[in-house]
């Protein structure tokens, strides 16, 4: 796992980009994560741009008892959510797979009680890279 202070978590995965993604999905889920919303970026640089991408999808991942927590302490932090998560096929075809680093979303809202919330969801998507490289 390559941690990233300044953005989030990484890990490569050695799989298809199909595979790589369920895995994802299935290792979020394992911590109490829904997916919210995907964005298939190739698919909209087609469609908007005719441009042709490496496969890249971000998904907006969410806790809800978490999400609770933070809207409940800091109602701004909708700007911010849901936790985005990106499963990207790499020029040497692996798979590349981020997550955004919750102390830093939650950091923008200065002198709120989001810290210890912020703590526990970098705690269980830590969890998720480490579930994917096992």
């Amino acid at each position: 796992m390559e941690a990233q202070e300044s953005l989030g978590l990484k890990t490569i995965l050695h799989t298809d980009y199909v595979s790589a993604r369920e895995q994802v999905i299935a290792a979020l889920k394992a911590e109490g994560f829904g997916v919210l919303t995907e964005i298939d970026v190739k698919a909209t640089m087609k469609q908007k741009l005719d441009v042709d991408f490496r496969p890249y999808t971000i998904l907006g991942a969410c806790n809800p008892p978490l999400a609770h927590r933070a809207l409940t302490a800091a109602p701004d932090v909708g700007l911010l959510l849901p936790c985005n998560v990106t499963v990207a096929q790499m020029t040497d075809g692996s798979i590349q797979v981020g997550i955004i680093n919750p102390l830093l979303m939650m950091s923008v809202i200065p002198g709120s009680d989001l810290e210890p919330v912020a703590q526990e969801a970098r705690e269980r998507l830590t969890r998720v890279i480490d579930a994917l490289q096992a």
